[in-house]
């Protein structure tokens, strides 16, 4: 019981010192981690979950249980915990976004680079196969930057009082998980997990519209609409691991976690600008999509030997449910009706593969490098006027131990995406690929296995 106390003593002031460092990095990540059309409306871009190495794996590991790891994905996995142990995860990622658009029998293109502070997180044993973490992790990502001259329409007011417009739109902002997880093991090969997940963050949106001359010159007035959405909401998740298989030569694992989700309710600040020189009504949309966490249910398995280690994971989030609101959002030149967004539930299919040809190797140091691969494939959780847009991505990494026999190392992973590429050739709708380029530490300490002493002080000089 006194181990207990002190651990959870101990872990009160690293949790605090990792908040106030994560804060810190979040304030000097740059504004703009997306850039995205497709991010205009709720949540935007949402982030891959889990650790580099999950995530070098096509994002899977809901039942995934290493020694030396984080397991952001699932709670229970927590319960992997060595004794008298500190493991410290932290990494930075580089992005590249290009769009591209074929409208009028005219391409258009446009690209985006960014870096941020991607993950921070500890791991720390509170008793015996009980563990407890705390991460700050990016969940979703708003930025874009367009511009849209209103088409003529005689019955339209706008053009009757005003005349040609040009409309400016723009965002940026992100929503941040402050997580705070507990995994035990309730009985031999059987684990379960609970975990706190706090958001927080601000997405700013705003347009300008700039009357446009039909012909001549003269002095012109503009209307400035911005709104500002303030997030700070607790969710929970819960989950659960099952060793089927457990033996020296192998481990065959089943995992799954449900996130109870719910809407953020966030604080929504809004203005409009203008001289007075119109009063005609520029945008009149009054249905707006909810910036909302969906129920989400995930399903994985995990097979692992010395050398080799295979996942697969499903997971379904209800985006649609409760939020069946919708936005319309001009027209669409086609078929000249309203274009609809709304959400959309989705389905999401993870695998992966990681290999270490010897771990135990003591010569050669790459023969103890993992090298790792994935491939993620689902739906994008907004539909665009009745059309799904479909998203894949491929991913490989590698993992680059300290020491022989460490577990403490440096994870090096890149990601290639696609959007909308089934529906790239539909008017308005636009096809992205991007580039992800990450780096990750992570340093174990431990004064019981492998000799690690990271973050310890020496009893002796």
């Amino acid at each position: 019981m006194q181990q207990l106390k002190n651990s959870v003593k101990n872990t009160l002031w690293v949790v605090c010192l990792l908040l106030f460092t994560a804060v810190s990095a979040v304030a000097q990540s740059g504004s703009i981690n997306a850039f995205s059309p497709y991010t205009m409306y709720g949540l935007g871009e949402i982030n891959t979950p889990g650790t580099l190495a999950q995530r070098s794996m096509g994002g899977v590991g809901v039942a995934a249980r290493q020694t030396g790891m984080i397991n952001l994905l699932n709670p229970a996995g927590l319960s992997m915990v060595s004794r008298k142990s500190f493991l410290l995860h932290f990494g930075g990622e580089g992005q590249n976004y290009y769009n591209y658009q074929t409208l009028g029998g005219v391409d258009k293109t446009s690209a985006h680079n960014s870096f941020s502070i991607r993950d921070i997180a500890i791991l720390i044993p509170l008793y015996k196969s009980l563990g407890f973490s705390v991460s700050v992790t990016p969940y979703s990502s708003v930025g874009y930057r367009m511009m849209y001259d209103h088409a003529f329409d005689e019955n339209d007011p706008v053009w009757g009082n005003v005349g040609r417009v040009n409309y400016q739109y723009q965002g940026e902002g992100d929503v941040t998980e402050v997580k705070f997880g507990l995994g035990y093991e309730l009985f031999k090969n059987f684990s379960i997990g609970a975990a706190a997940q706090y958001y927080w963050g601000d997405i700013d949106r705003s347009f300008v519209m700039v009357p446009v001359a039909i012909t001549g010159g003269g002095s012109f007035g503009e209307i400035v609409g911005q709104s500002k959405y303030s997030v700070s909401r607790f969710r929970a998740q819960v989950g659960m691991q099952w060793n089927a298989i457990l033996t020296e030569k192998r481990i065959l694992t089943f995992g799954a976690t449900y996130d109870f989700g719910g809407d953020l309710q966030p604080k929504v600040t809004e203005s409009i600008v203008g001289d007075d020189l119109y009063t005609t009504t520029v945008k009149g949309d009054t249905t707006h999509l909810a910036l909302s966490i969906p129920r989400k249910f995930t399903v994985g398995v995990h097979y692992q030997t010395v050398k080799w280690a295979l996942g697969f994971d499903y997971d379904y989030q209800q985006w649609a449910g409760s939020n069946s609101r919708s936005e319309m959002t001009g027209v669409n030149a086609a078929t000249g009706t309203a274009f609809k967004v709304a959400y959309r539930d989705t389905h999401t299919f993870k695998a992966g593969i990681e290999y270490t040809p010897a771990r135990y190797d003591v010569r050669r140091f790459w023969k103890r490098w993992s090298y790792r691969a994935g491939v993620r494939y689902g739906s994008f959780q907004q539909r665009f006027d009745n059309h799904d847009l479909q998203e894949m991505a491929l991913t490989c990494g590698v993992g680059i131990p300290f020491k022989f026999l460490g577990v403490s190392a440096v994870d090096v992973g890149l990601e290639y995406g696609l959007r909308g590429f089934n529906v790239d050739k539909q008017v308005g709708l636009v096809r992205q690929q991007y580039f992800k380029f990450a780096v990750a530490f992570r340093l174990f300490a431990s004064g019981t296995e492998n000799n690690e002493y990271w973050f310890m002080r020496p009893k002796y000089d």
